[in-house]
């Protein structure tokens, strides 16, 4: 087995099997890795275009029963620092967002016991009756929270809140959607198979999804091309996914703990990420974890979009890590990586071109 020959085998568009995958991420130089993703991403985005979108994370309760290991933001009931955010408050922060030109609302939070669908349809009427914006919201765990309180089927729950107005699902809680790695850093959990079927469960009422990756916890090289794999099989099936969304554990302020992988690492894995997704149309990358220059990087090791510029974030950092960045920014970094900035909306249409790359 030699690197250049499954490289090439990438770029003529033929499909990588779990141990080429592995092989790469342990075996291939990384400028060659990062070069041959650029080149399978420019085959699937000719135009040059690298995305952005402008959106707020509103996450409407901190309370959470999963204690998950790796995540520094859940507190448990009655923890002085607990909350619930009521609905007028969740208004606010959208009516804000929009006078900022946001476009989308992510809602998400704690798997809170206290919490039943009657909040969680209200919330999505009431902002839906107000407001003229794309609500992109709640994981898997949250839906599958929803429909056992309320003792509904996943399918049943999907089409009350889709009803009620939800446009599209984020892909949190997936982490590596390996169980044996999902005991040791999320016990309480839903399966990883739990998480593929809400997804699949989605896609067949018409809501498209994204899907995400947690790199850089107790993981092997393995259990990250196995993660990999699951999603493209699922997404074979479906078409369901608009992107792919890998980004890297924080260990700061949480029970976890442990040092951050390198940035190197990341972009080897992103860069893996386009070659064996090749039913995925978008990449992201993870300025918002791996900060503005990295995220630049990124353009040119498989990806295509940058996420959001991101009104509101506090799940990251809440360990300890904390980006920002405004319009201009985003606009001066894809220039800068040769490509031609673009707002989108959340299923990738283009609202704004921002002129050619300097």
């Amino acid at each position: 087995m030699r690197v250049r020959d499954i490289l090439e085998k990438t770029m003529e568009g033929r499909r990588l099997n779990f141990n080429e995958a592995v092989f790469l991420l342990e075996e291939a130089d990384f400028l060659e890795l990062g070069r041959a993703a650029n080149l399978v991403c420019r085959q699937k985005h000719p135009d040059g275009v690298a995305t952005f979108l402008i959106d707020r994370n509103i996450n409407y309760t901190n309370i959470c029963r999963n204690e998950c290991r790796f995540c520094a933001f859940y507190r448990t009931a009655g923890d002085p620092e607990a909350y619930v955010l009521g609905q007028q408050e969740i208004k606010d922060k959208i009516a804000e967002a929009i006078e900022l030109s946001g476009t989308q609302v992510m809602l998400q939070g704690g798997v809170n016991p206290d919490l039943k669908i009657d909040y969680y349809v209200e919330m999505l009427k009431e902002i839906k009756r107000r407001f003229d914006i794309r609500i992109h919201s709640f994981s898997p765990p949250e839906i599958v929270h929803m429909a056992e309180s309320s003792g509904m089927t996943i399918s049943e729950t999907l089409e009350k809140l889709k009803e009620a107005g939800l446009d599209s699902l984020p892909g949190g809680g997936a982490e590596i959607l390996v169980d044996e790695v999902r005991q040791r850093i999320s016990p309480r959990k839903i399966s990883s198979a739990l998480w593929l079927k809400v997804m699949g469960e989605a896609h067949k009422i018409g809501l498209t999804t994204t899907a995400t990756m947690m790199m850089g916890s107790v993981e092997s090289v393995e259990d990250r091309v196995e993660h990999l794999e699951r999603v493209r099989e699922l997404q074979d099936e479906t078409g369901g996914f608009i992107s792919f969304i890998p980004w890297t554990f924080q260990p700061g302020n949480t029970a976890l703990g442990g040092e951050p992988i390198s940035s190197f690492e990341y972009l080897r894995m992103l860069a893996l990420s386009r070659l064996y997704l090749d039913n995925f149309p978008n990449i992201q990358g993870s300025w918002v974890t791996q900060g503005k220059e990295v995220g630049q990087i990124s353009l040119s090791f498989g990806a295509n979009d940058l996420g959001s510029i991101m009104i509101e974030e506090n799940v990251v950092r809440a360990a300890g890590v904390s980006h920002k960045m405004s319009i201009e920014e985003m606009v001066y970094l894809i220039k800068n990586a040769g490509k031609i900035p673009a707002q989108r909306d959340t299923e990738f249409n283009i609202l704004r071109v921002y002129g050619n790359a300097d």
